[in-house]
């Protein structure tokens, strides 16, 4: 994956404010606004000002998510690119006095399926 790292200098007003819940946020006004100068992004990020004025930004890293190589009902598994496999249940509201009873139902399922596959004893 190429990064690219580059420093765009614009003249302009910035504004901190309050939302409606309280929150700070930072609008920036440039004195001659240019469409595309920074291509958009979407998600959250870190941002601060610094001590000399000006602000530095850093855009959240994605974390990747591999689809699932396993689902059940409720249930599904997936193996991590970091170190982790990870076992996702997701039970809807109603069914919750049936929690236990489907945990082990799903759990059983891909307990069965890691062994078919040669993963576990």
């Amino acid at each position: 994956m190429k990064k690219l790292n580059r420093t765009v200098t614009i003249s302009g007003m910035m504004a901190v404010s309050k939302n409606q819940c309280g929150q700070e946020y930072v609008q920036f006004l440039p004195d001659e606004p240019q469409a595309g100068l920074v291509p958009p992004f979407a998600g959250a990020g870190y941002g601060q000002m610094l001590s000399n004025g000006s602000m530095d930004f850093v855009k959240r890293k994605s974390r990747p998510r591999k689809k699932p190589v396993f689902k059940v009902d409720y249930a599904s598994l997936s193996f991590g690119g970091n170190d982790y496999d990870y076992v996702y249940i997701k039970v809807p509201n109603y069914l919750r006095a049936d929690l236990p009873k489907l945990l082990r139902q799903d759990i059983n399922k891909i307990a069965a399926y890691l062994k078919k596959e040669g993963w576990s004893k």
